[in-house]
């Protein structure tokens, strides 16, 4: 029988998860996941996009984002549970809700995996070998994965620093160049074209994209120490660390190599270091990119693993994926599932069409979670400044998702809706049994 509509309760915590994760643990994985290949691609069709007033799209994408991850916070401190707005949706508003986001998030983290492993495998392989490196990459960090948290968070540690170190790099370049005759002058010459509305709110949905990561942290309900007051810890230091990353390498690419260069640069942070004279530095910033996609593509996979278990857990997805090993005490068939339908997808998709259905998927997860914040807000008294940020997070959501391509807001419409369809068959199915 399904599960009764309505405001549900929370679900109930498994026996199996451990909660083994400090803030410092958190903090790093929220950074893999944010810190990843888009900071490495994502400002040059930004820049085309808003044009000079690509820190506009950033502010806007910032307030979004920040409201985002408010409203993240406080309901993984209410429910402190795996699954982010799949559970918050579930307790909050409803199982349909619930499933919703819970739907749009492996579906479109989903697709970000794929592009991930691309953007790894054409960082750090010959072309006719792409899709063979990427695949290699998914199954080595689908094993990662499958030996345990404490390992993906250790994995997710060395990452992001040496990834830090790279841009450290990068940004010492950007200042170099900005402070030479040619750096000044590309700014100097760059068009004074302010960008559209439209262009500006696209530029946002792109940068969206690199900041959608501190998600992750949520997903790690049952496996944060004090998760009530770990997780919104976590996700204010880690937004403000990526923020900062964020503002600071957008300058660099604009002292560096002034808009129009920004704009047609296919990858920028590399031309930064060009821009310096800083050959040398090249292959290290490709090697850094490359370290981003891994460091993006672990997280994620361990997030959509955790996402489906609880899905699972509540028979939304197939029972079979609700198991976690007795030895790992992570949920091992998830994740082995999630990887084999990564490496399908990375045979046969490519990065923009992956890239275009998980931007729109994500905003309509958290577009739910904001609706879910709202109603914690209206009923917990504790909390009821949190409306504000909810109503402000929600209204970003849907105009970001408007503001995409129409082919991509098709997309990501067609996807929901086969999700709730046949999600709508087999509870009907069951209610005949």
């Amino acid at each position: 029988m399904s599960a009764p509509s309505g405001p549900a309760s929370t679900p109930t915590n498994p026996p199996g998860l451990e909660r083994r994760l400090g803030l410092g643990d958190a903090v790093m994985i929220g950074l893999g996941s944010m810190i990843g290949a888009g900071v490495f691609v994502v400002f040059a069709p930004a820049a085309a996009s808003a044009g000079a007033l690509l820190f506009v799209g950033l502010l806007v994408v910032a307030v979004v984002a920040w409201c985002n991850a408010r409203s993240t916070a406080r309901l993984a401190a209410a429910h402190p549970t795996s699954g982010g707005a799949y559970a918050y949706g579930r307790a909050e508003l409803g199982h349909w809700w619930g499933f919703v986001a819970g739907w749009c998030f492996v579906v479109g983290k989903t697709a970000s995996c794929a592009a991930m492993a691309l953007a790894v495998a054409a960082y750090a392989a010959p072309a006719e070998l792409e899709r063979y490196v990427a695949v290699a990459a998914v199954v080595a960090l689908t094993i990662v994965n499958a030996l345990g948290v404490t390992k993906t968070a250790v994995v997710t540690r060395v990452i992001v620093v040496l990834v830090l170190a790279v841009l450290v790099v990068v940004v010492a370049a950007g200042v170099a160049a900005g402070g030479a005759a040619e750096g000044t002058r590309a700014l100097d010459a760059a068009p004074a074209v302010l960008g559209s509305v439209y262009g500006v709110l696209q530029s946002a949905g792109l940068l969206f994209f690199a900041f959608a990561g501190y998600a992750r942290i949520a997903t790690l309900g049952e496996e944060v120490r004090a998760p009530e007051r770990t997780i919104p810890r976590a996700v204010t230091i880690s937004f403000v660390v990526a923020l900062v990353v964020y503002a600071a390498v957008a300058l660099v690419c604009m002292l560096a190599l002034g808009v129009d260069g920004l704009a047609a640069s296919r990858e920028p942070l590399a031309d930064v270091v060009r821009a310096a004279g800083w050959a040398e530095a090249v292959p290290i910033v490709q090697a850094g990119a490359a370290l981003a996609a891994l460091g993006t593509l672990l997280g994620l996979m361990a997030g959509i693993g955790r996402t489906s278990f609880a899905m699972a857990r509540e028979g939304d997805l197939p029972r079979f994926l609700d198991h976690v090993h007795p030895r790992s005490r992570v949920p091992v068939r998830a994740e082995l599932v999630l990887g084999g339908v990564v490496v399908l997808l990375v045979l046969f998709v490519d990065v923009p069409t992956a890239v275009t259905l998980s931007s729109a998927g994500v905003l309509v997860y958290y577009a739910v979670a904001n609706l879910s914040a709202f109603r914690l807000a209206a009923r917990v008294p504790a909390v009821r400044a949190l409306r504000a940020t909810a109503i402000v997070g929600l209204v970003g959501c849907v105009v970001l998702v408007l503001a995409l391509p129409p082919v991509a807001a098709a997309s990501a419409l067609g996807v929901v809706l086969f999700g709730v369809l046949g999600r709508a068959v087999v509870l009907r199915a069951r209610d005949r049994t």
